[in-house]
C-alpha cells in the first residue's frame, strides 16, 4: 500500500486524514504490516484500491435449492 500511496503522491498524514486512520497506525502499518481488519479497508479504500481488496475474498458459489434442501443440517463444526 505504501507504493499505491506513493503513486498516488500522498504523504503518509495525507492518507490517515483521508482514510480516518491515525498517523502513527499508518506509520506503524507501512513499517510493520500490522493493523487492525478495520484500518486496512479504510486505508484500501482511500488509495481507491477496492477492487484489489476485494479480489482477496471471492464470492462463494451459488447452491441451488436441492443443493440446500438435500444436505442434513449441521449441528456441530469437525474436530480437529
Amino acid at each position: 500500500m505504501k507504493r499505491r500511496r506513493l503513486d498516488l503522491d500522498l504523504t503518509q498524514r495525507e492518507l490517515a486524514a483521508r482514510s480516518g486512520v491515525s498517523y502513527g497506525s499508518l506509520r506503524l502499518f507501512e513499517e510493520t504490516g500490522k493493523a487492525s481488519f478495520e484500518a486496512v479497508v479504510k486505508i484500501a479504500f482511500a488509495l481507491e484500491a477496492e477492487a484489489e481488496f476485494e479480489a482477496l475474498f471471492p464470492p462463494r458459489p451459488v447452491k441451488t435449492l436441492d443443493d440446500v434442501v438435500g444436505r442434513p443440517v449441521r449441528q456441530r463444526a469437525r474436530r480437529k
